[in-house]
């Protein structure tokens, strides 16, 4: 009786390698809607296989926030000369200043 009931299982069910490789693969192409039923029946079930599409996700943002426009991107404009010495000498007296 168990080995039907495996057999049928094995059959309608993905195991949690089958689920990390298609969670995987479903990060870059969309994946046929039977399957897509299938592994969210078995991240229902599975702590560990859920545990592992969120890390997933995560790295999936965290390297999109990668691309973004950063420090090689065009420069902010400077402030002007004159304003950037005004700041300058402000900074200076403060420090040459008691502290109280």
């Amino acid at each position: 009786m168990h080995q039907v009931r495996d057999l049928i299982m094995s059959h309608w069910m993905f195991n949690c390698k089958d689920v990390s490789t298609k969670v995987s693969k479903s990060m870059d192409q969309a994946l046929p809607l039977h399957e897509r039923m299938m592994i969210s029946v078995h991240l229902w079930m599975c702590k560990y296989c859920r545990r592992f599409r969120d890390q997933m996700l995560i790295l999936r943002y965290a390297l999109r926030l990668a691309d973004l426009p950063g420090d090689d991107a065009e420069p902010a404009p400077a402030l002007p000369k004159g304003i950037r010495e005004r700041i300058k000498q402000s900074i200076r007296s403060s420090l040459s200043k008691p502290i109280r």
